[in-house]
C-alpha cells in the first residue's frame, strides 16, 4: 500500500512506523469526510479483506491515535479470534503495545505525552471518551467558532449539529448537566463536546 495516501495526515516521525504496520496487515485504508459520531472504523468485508475508514482530520496526533485504534482492531482480532469483544482486554492490550513506539516528542509534543501516557494505562473505545486527552487533542484542531460546554458559564444557551437547543447546568463529576430548551429534558454532556454558543 502506498503510504502516501495518509502522509499528509500524520506527523513526519510516525510515517516509517505506520508504513511498516500497513505492510504487515495487508488492508484498505479510506479517508473519508468528517463523521460527526466517530473518528473511524475497521470493519471485514464480504470478501475476507480488511478496511480501515478515517475521517480526514486536520489534527495530525488525533488521526494517527485513531489510525493505530482501528489497525489494532484487525491485529486483535487476528491474534486473539473473532469472539473477543471489540474494546476488550486483547484489544487494549493491542493498542497499548503498537502505540508504545510512538509516545515520544519526536512525534507527539510534550504537552500531549503526560496525558497520553495516562490514557494508554487503560485506553477507552474511543479518545473522544477521555476527558483529559480530547481536551489535549483539541488545542491541535483547526480554529473554529465552536465552543467546549466546559467553556461555557452555567445559564448559557448552545446547539447542537443536529439543531437541538440546551441550556448549559452544573457539572456533576465527570459529566455537565444540561437542560434540553423546549421540553426542559436533561442530558449529560462531556466537557470537550463541542457546541455552537446561541
Amino acid at each position: 500500500m502506498n503510504l502516501q495516501f495518509i502522509t499528509d495526515y500524520i506527523p513526519a516521525e510516525a510515517r516509517n512506523y505506520c508504513l511498516s504496520l500497513l505492510n504487515e496487515s495487508q488492508v484498505k485504508v479510506k479517508i473519508t469526510a468528517q463523521r460527526i459520531t466517530r473518528h473511524g472504523d475497521y470493519k471485514q468485508l464480504a470478501d475476507g479483506t480488511h478496511r480501515i475508514t478515517l475521517n480526514a482530520s486536520k489534527n495530525p496526533y488525533r488521526f494517527l491515535i485513531t489510525f493505530i485504534h482501528e489497525l489494532a482492531h484487525l491485529q486483535a482480532f487476528e491474534k486473539y479470534g473473532r469472539r473477543i469483544r471489540p474494546h476488550g482486554n486483547e484489544w487494549k492490550q493491542t493498542f497499548t503495545f503498537m502505540m508504545v513506539p510512538l509516545l515520544r516528542p519526536e512525534v507527539f509534543p510534550n504537552d500531549l505525552l503526560p496525558v497520553m501516557a495516562t490514557h494508554f494505562r487503560n485506553p477507552k473505545a474511543s479518545s473522544s471518551t477521555d476527558s483529559a486527552l480530547a481536551m489535549a487533542l483539541k488545542v491541535y484542531d483547526p480554529p473554529s467558532d465552536k465552543s467546549v460546554v466546559a467553556e461555557l458559564s452555567e445559564g448559557s444557551s448552545f446547539r447542537l449539529y443536529n439543531g437541538k437547543s440546551f441550556k448549559r447546568g452544573k457539572k456533576r463529576v465527570k459529566r455537565i448537566e444540561c437542560h434540553e430548551i423546549g421540553s426542559g429534558r436533561v442530558y449529560l454532556f462531556q466537557p470537550h463536546a463541542e457546541v455552537e454558543p446561541i
